[in-house]
């Protein structure tokens, strides 16, 4: 299985770089162009430059280093959590020489029943492939309409920037693994549930329960419980 795994993350890093400004003059769902080779990440916290992005490492002092990760996407990761997923992203975090190269990737893994709950990249595209198992993938568009596919290992799934979505291992009592590319050094995350019944502050009890006509009982209790994040 680990040499399908490695065959399908590089065709999604393929995808990806397809994708990006730097390969296409057409490509508008990505990053802004790159006016340089490359831009690696350093940390910029304690800086009073603020970009859109990371700031740039002296390119004297660039390594090789800069734009590699050992093995991260080959060990499966724990799915022992209340949604049975686990994301491991590879982003601008993780690796510095993605800064301003609008490209990143991930892997899913997914226990039996698990499920990616919905949630959007408001920066990015995704490109969805199955590695292992057997996964139930969806986004939902503007007016509503679902779009939705029933994926097999080798099986791909695009989902348009900002759009909410979601995937479900369907495959019985098997394990599940996608990996994801994004058009994006920093694609974001924003889990439906979490944003709404988590936010911090709260969010008034009284605008949810009649934004979801619900009782203020039931969103009472869904804002007192712990929201798991995948990512995390």
């Amino acid at each position: 299985m680990d040499r399908r795994i490695m065959a399908v993350a590089a065709a999604i890093v393929a995808i990806a770089l397809a994708s990006s400004p730097s390969s296409s003059p057409f490509a508008g769902a990505s990053d802004p162009n790159n006016l340089q080779d490359f831009c690696v990440a350093i940390d910029g916290s304690k800086a009073n430059v603020f970009v859109n992005g990371k700031t740039c490492k002296n390119p004297t002092e660039v390594t090789a280093d800069d734009f590699f990760l050992e093995a991260r996407l080959v060990t499966p990761r724990n799915t022992s959590n209340s949604l049975g997923s686990t994301v491991t992203p590879v982003t601008v975090e993780q690796l510095p020489g993605l800064n301003a190269l609008g490209v990143s990737i991930g892997r899913v893994d997914f226990a039996p029943n698990g499920v990616s709950p919905p949630h959007t990249h408001p920066h990015a595209a995704e490109v969805i492939a199955v590695a292992d198992g057997v996964l139930y993938a969806g986004f939902v568009d503007s007016k509503s309409k679902l779009f939705a596919k029933t994926l097999n290992p080798g099986d791909v799934f695009v989902v348009p920037k900002g759009l909410v979505h979601f995937l479900f291992n369907v495959g019985g009592s098997r394990t599940a693994v996608a990996f994801s590319g994004h058009g994006s050094q920093n694609p974001g995350g924003i889990t439906v549930a979490n944003s709404v019944f988590a936010a911090d502050p709260p969010i008034f009890p009284e605008l949810l329960a009649k934004a979801f006509q619900l009782d203020s009982g039931v969103i009472n209790n869904l804002q007192s419980q712990i929201w798991y994040e995948p990512s995390k």
